[in-house]
């Protein structure tokens, strides 16, 4: 509508400095030095909801961090869409890495570079100026309810009790997240499932203290090297999985869904170039699509043990450690797989060490239904401001929170993001196309407008 476009045309200039002020605040919540940033963050986003045009905003105390509501009700009678977001970011190292500082925001070539740009302040904030688009040219079609948690990148343990605490508050008719990516703003797309998560962390423990490598070297296991062994052994020679179970319930998908999931463009070539690196790598009998879609993983993400300072220390330390996610498809329940992984990394450990596995937290797989009105009016919106019907595609990553929507609020949930796979999400140096924030404003507003109708 053209009354949305000059309102927004007027005031993209202040939208951006409200986002880059949020950005600039170091919401970490895995960090507990950063407790009092992300009290100031939610505080922030709960000024922002009022300023919007809100009514009923506050921060909402948990045992962790805050979650911010807030809600505008036109008429009950009326469909209400229920915004979730999360201002809390990953930690921003290796800092050495960052070209500039990760809350210290800066544009270049059309991009915003800070640590939560494109996860998920940039996103979530597209809302909440969609929003604010809506309540001041008196266009607002639905209800729209806020909830924008602190521990998406935790976990989301305070979650699911505030679900059930607020159920009545948090009615609506559908959940609308903007937290995963498209394929460009040429070949728009909707994600249609998100895989699920179990995060592990492993201990192997040797000698009782770090020993000279020369006098005991050879003699007493080393943590580190076994710990090495044990990770390699949990792939096979076609990178299949080799823990016993794991696959059992694995959703297949069929032939001919197979063969309309690989009909999204991907050039391998650019995939390659753009990563630095010489070939992929996966699953054997997957494509890229296929293994960052529809198949379950196991990765590494953090490995350490011994001397890692500078210069040289021979030493064969007592303990090594490593952090370990895997991506979860339909069919998979994250408790069973933690609960198998434990089981058989206990089961593959030598004699020689000791074995400690811990669970962090995880998620299921969710699939969402793509006949739906909610579907409809988000593929309807990106038509109305792409020109072109959006492709449907499978998310690689995870938001856990999805199917505790569906469990807890009977909710589906529609994803409608605006990131990119290139945005470096949980890496040095994240970035947000300022075309991408600007088009999401102006795409969220056809969403309750298309959802309001069809719902009808």
């Amino acid at each position: 509508m053209q009354v949305w476009k000059e309102y927004q045309a007027q005031h993209k200039d202040r939208f951006l400095q409200e986002l880059l002020d949020l950005l600039r605040i170091p919401s970490v919540s895995a960090d507990s030095r950063h407790n009092d940033d992300t009290k100031r963050c939610a505080e922030a986003v709960k000024e922002q909801l009022i300023k919007a045009g809100a009514d009923n905003v506050e921060v909402c105390p948990t045992p962790g961090h805050p979650i911010v509501y807030g809600e505008k009700i036109i008429d009950p009678a009326l469909p209400t869409v229920l915004v979730y977001g999360h201002y809390d970011v990953q930690p921003p190292d290796p800092l050495d890495l960052w070209h500039s500082g990760p809350f210290e925001p800066v544009i270049k070539d059309g991009k915003i570079y800070a640590r939560g740009s494109a996860d998920d302040k940039g996103q979530f904030y597209m809302h909440v100026k969609a929003f604010e688009t809506l309540m001041a040219t008196n266009t607002l079609p639905c209800n729209i309810k806020f909830m924008i948690e602190g521990e998406e990148e935790v976990g989301s343990s305070n979650l699911g009790p505030f679900l059930e605490q607020n159920k009545e508050r948090l009615k609506a008719d559908v959940v609308l997240i903007s937290d995963t990516s498209m394929i460009s703003l040429e070949t728009p797309s909707i994600d249609t499932g998100l895989r699920g998560l179990a995060y592990m962390e492993v201990e192997v423990t040797g000698p009782n203290r770090d020993l000279h490598s020369g006098v005991y070297g050879g003699a007493v296991a080393n943590p580190a090297t076994i710990l090495a062994k044990m990770i390699a052994s949990l792939h096979d020679e076609n990178n299949h999985i080799t823990i016993p179970g794991f696959y059992d319930g694995v959703v297949e998908l069929s032939a001919a869904e197979r063969e309309a999931l690989n009909k999204a463009p991907f050039d391998v070539e650019e995939y390659k170039k753009d990563l630095g690196v010489n070939d992929v790598w996966g699953e054997k009998g997957y494509t890229t699509i296929e293994r960052t879609g529809i198949r379950p993983t196991l990765e590494v993400n953090g490995i350490w043990g011994g001397y890692t300072g500078e210069g040289a220390k021979t030493v064969l330390p007592s303990k090594a450690f490593a952090k370990i996610s895997m991506r979860l498809v339909p069919g998979q329940d994250w408790i069973n797989i933690s609960e198998l992984f434990k089981k058989h990394f206990e089961a593959i450990a030598p004699k020689s060490v000791q074995v400690k596995v811990t669970a962090h937290h995880g998620g299921s797989p969710y699939v969402t239904p793509t006949d739906s009105i909610a579907f409809k009016a988000a593929s309807q919106a990106i038509e109305s401001t792409f020109g072109q019907a959006p492709i449907p595609v499978r998310g690689g990553g995870s938001i856990p929170i999805v199917a505790l929507f569906e469990k807890t609020l009977g909710l589906k949930t529609v994803l409608l993001g605006f990131g990119l796979d290139s945005d470096n999400l949980h890496s040095p140096n994240e970035k947000y196309d300022l075309a991408n924030f600007y088009k999401g404003i102006e795409t969220i507003p056809y969403f309750h407008k298309h959802f309001a109708e069809l719902s009808k």
